[in-house]
């Protein structure tokens, strides 16, 4: 899910092939229908354009969807190649991750798409972030491994500390160098900085697998904790606030922050939560 130009929270119905729309403040749901039930939508992101623009994971293809409602799709091309994570790039394109193909791809507003192999065979690149470097940063989840990549498609890897991460979210410091990730395989959070220095935190549950990451505007990581059940809060100096949702077994997965000053998680059971945070909590 996502915040929207029109101040409004985007979302993926992944099973459904449905992206969802909820006007803030009056928290009315609106549902687009996709041309394909199975197309599979996942990550979704603002775009240059003014659209929102997501993966069409299941059917190989990158969709866009005005707040209007008006949708358009575009094929990738190349054969059954996953894409997954998607974000806007400094360059006025749309970057995105393809799984299965083990690329970077591109897409500009009019459909053309350029792809950078990944130097690492079996990757399985998923999130993929603009960092304020200038440079989009992604996760490479089987290589145990973050990638960086210039608008000119040079790649640097980064191998993590710890095996068996697995990191899957990815979200940049929006006023600093840092890039936030998620460690599913670990139960543990990272961070790097633009000279490749890694930190990591351990959760305390190690089970948590966290999955998806936000960056406030404080410099704190904000994730989901499928595994156990939570939301969770990181501050730079390792300060951890965690907070159960309500209903059992719900599955957070997406996470954004809202234009209303509150985290929103998107979760596996069809609902939607809602979490603000104090100075005080």
């Amino acid at each position: 899910m996502t915040a929207g130009p029109d101040g409004a929270l985007w979302f993926t119905l992944v099973h459904a092939g449905v992206i969802g729309r909820l006007a803030l403040p009056a928290r009315q749901f609106g549902y687009v229908p996709l041309d394909a039930p199975g197309s599979g939508p996942t990550v979704i992101t603002p775009g240059p354009d003014g659209a929102l623009w997501f993966c069409r994971t299941h059917d190989h293809r990158i969709g866009r969807v005005t707040v209007d409602g008006d949708t358009r799709e575009f094929a990738l091309g190349g054969g059954e190649s996953g894409p997954y994570g998607i974000t806007a790039g400094p360059d006025g394109a749309l970057w995105f991750t393809e799984t299965t193909a083990n690329t970077i791809g591109r897409i500009t507003v009019t459909g053309e798409v350029t792809r950078f192999p990944l130097p690492v065979p079996g990757a399985f690149p998923s999130a993929i972030t603009a960092g304020a470097d200038g440079a989009l940063w992604c996760t490479l989840n089987q290589a145990n491994a973050l990638a960086r990549v210039t608008t000119a498609g040079e790649i640097t890897t980064f191998p993590l500390p710890t095996e068996g991460a697995a990191p899957v979210g990815i979200a940049a410091q929006p006023d600093g160098d840092a890039v936030w990730f998620a460690e599913i395989g670990a139960g543990a959070v990272g961070r790097i900085d633009a000279s490749g220095g890694i930190d990591e935190f351990a959760l305390p549950d190690p089970a948590a697998r966290p999955h998806a990451v936000a960056v406030d505007a404080a410099g704190a990581c904000c994730l989901t904790e499928w595994g156990a059940n939570r939301l969770a809060r990181l501050t730079p100096d390792g300060t951890l606030l965690e907070a159960p949702l309500p209903a059992p077994a719900a599955e957070p997965h997406g996470l954004t922050l809202g234009p209303d000053g509150a985290v929103w998680a998107a979760l596996e059971t069809g609902a939607l939560a809602r979490v603000t945070v104090s100075d005080q909590d």
